[in-house]
């Protein structure tokens, strides 16, 4: 599986998305801005409304900017296992009841799942709790992670 090609998917998700987010956004800012939206009473709140939800577009665009800048310098490294697991890791995890998961360790923002070989794999980032028990770990050992009241356990099949 290459990694370059899964840090393009990512691109590529992530432009889809701020495209999206950037029509949202302005149609909110056309709402908030249109004459026949200007409040005519305390209870009126359409326009006031529709520009709280345009702020709130913008600042995911500006966001999903910034995913997009630090996944355009990422430069996935192969695997070391004098180091462990890094980021730019692809993981294979087999929980307890034997089902296997494909983890693509990424930059911040890049959270979604792909396709890839026909094989779904999940991008999380180190600062997700999995991606940051995952640090340092090699293949055969054991991840553990708890998540409200449960905890899951992994095993470490191989790294690339």
């Amino acid at each position: 599986m290459d990694k370059s090609l899964l840090q393009q998917q990512v691109l590529e998700r992530l432009a889809a998305d701020l495209l999206h987010v950037e029509q949202s956004a302005r149609a909110a800012h056309e709402t908030a801005t249109h004459e026949e939206n200007i409040a005519e009473n305390k209870y009126d709140t359409l326009g006031l409304e529709a520009a709280y939800l345009a702020t709130g577009q913008a600042r995911r665009a500006d966001a999903i900017r910034q995913a997009m800048t630090h996944w355009r310098q990422f430069r996935p490294a192969t695997y070391d296992a004098t180091r462990g697991i890094q980021l730019g890791a692809l993981v294979c995890l087999v929980d307890a009841d034997e089902k296997e998961q494909l983890l693509f360790l990424g930059p911040d923002g890049g959270s979604m799942q792909l396709v890839n070989d026909s094989r779904l794999v999940q991008v999380i980032s180190i600062q997700a709790p999995l991606g940051n028990a995952l640090l340092g770990k090699c293949e055969g050992d054991e991840v553990s992670i708890q998540i409200g009241a449960i905890r899951q356990q992994f095993e470490v099949v191989w790294v690339r």
